[in-house]
């Protein structure tokens, strides 16, 4: 490889990860003020409020508490605080009967995690705890006295709380990124699926599969998010009126799970008949056309529940209903021109998905249903 490839690959490389930085940074940005509030706040108070010298525990414990973690914030937070203050606190304990030393540490290092182990199965507890507490015992002891420390980790979870609870973030935010990234993957498959049914091509209906299959890490981040979301949307005074909305999200997200994995089944099953040509050029062309309008109408979908303005979200959520409903009512074999019977199990296989892309538009199950021309 010459020189000048080289040169290229790495600009190509750094602007790649200069723009993932950027987005990480950019979405960040406002978790990373409400910790540097928190954090400057319990120090002050600290040292302002309660005359401690140097606070920095105050500090520490609101940062991690808070911090960049995924799942319940109120957990987490206590769960953090709690394990930063038991940690400070059994440090203070040895530190004051057994003085300071380095097998002094490595006791409390030894004693602190089997305690955190003891109190809770949590990875995030057990470290904390054993982190703080070993820290109490090599850094030098505050003018206060040996519990001066522990208080400043009361103070800085105690922050951290009500931060997470005043200053939470909104609870829609992330379910509607991540929700938009599943459905624009599904459209993704849909569209590869088409692209394999009139090229007649298996090889590109089996990478549509392993593209579906790979969707399971963007699953697990909307369910996930919607655990964050919901605890946010019940203690938040300034979100609990979305609560209904937060919960329609989860619903449409449940939907659009089960459509994935429904695309799995579809992508499947359309390997086989691609491969045993068991479809006319007609019908080809008519359940290819279908396809791609799916692919169409959950675009739209994705635009809708991931619009923050309430107006523009229902019309987009009512055009993607009418676009698939109107492509639900195509869904027979006859309509299709289809007269194999590998045929139409493929379009069997179709019609649940579609019933679950209109339940994640907002419709009822049997009103989705009620789309489908009986068999």
């Amino acid at each position: 490889m010459s020189a000048g490839t080289r040169l290229v690959q790495a600009r190509s490389f750094l602007r790649r990860r200069g723009r993932a930085g950027y987005s990480r940074s950019k979405s960040s940005f406002m978790s990373a003020l409400r910790i540097t509030l928190c954090a400057v706040a319990a120090y002050v108070f600290a040292e302002q409020v309660l005359g401690h010298e140097g606070p920095l525990f105050a500090a520490t414990s609101s940062i991690i508490a808070l911090g960049f973690a995924k799942g319940p914030r109120v957990r987490k937070v206590l769960e953090v605080a709690i394990g930063c203050t038991l940690g400070i606190t059994v440090g203070d304990l040895l530190l004051h009967f057994l003085g300071p030393g380095i097998w002094q540490a490595a006791l409390v290092l030894l004693v602190s995690i089997l305690l955190a182990r003891f109190l809770d199965s949590g990875s995030i507890f057990s470290t904390q705890m054993a982190l703080q507490s070993v820290l109490v015992v090599l850094l030098p002891a505050p003018l206060g006295g040996p519990f001066t420390r522990s208080l400043d980790a009361v103070v800085g979870g105690a922050f951290a709380l009500i931060v997470t609870m005043l200053i939470p973030g909104d609870p829609r935010s992330e379910p509607r990124s991540h929700l938009q990234r599943l459905l624009d993957e599904l459209s993704a498959v849909l569209r590869e699926c088409s692209d394999a049914l009139a090229k007649s091509d298996p090889t590109k209906a089996w990478h549509a599969l392993i593209r579906a299959r790979a969707s399971q890490p963007l699953i697990d981040e909307v369910r996930g998010s919607f655990s964050s979301a919901r605890e946010v949307a019940r203690i938040s005074l300034a979100y609990r009126r979305h609560r209904e909305e937060v919960g329609d999200l989860q619903d449409s997200a449940e939907m659009a799970d089960l459509a994935m994995r429904n695309s799995r089944v579809f992508s499947r099953r359309l390997t086989s008949v691609i491969n045993h040509a068991a479809m006319t050029d007609e019908a080809i062309e008519a359940f290819s056309e279908v396809l791609q309008e799916t692919a169409d109408a959950v675009e739209i979908l994705a635009e809708g529940l991931s619009d923050r303005d309430p107006g523009a979200r229902e019309r987009r959520l009512s055009g993607a209903r009418n676009d698939l409903a109107a492509i639900a009512t195509r869904l027979h074999p006859k309509h299709l021109g289809i007269a194999t019977m590998e045929g139409e199990g493929l379009v069997l296989v179709f019609r649940p998905l579609m019933v679950d892309l209109l339940e994640a538009a907002g419709l009822s199950h049997d009103d989705a249903a009620s789309y489908l021309p009986k068999l």
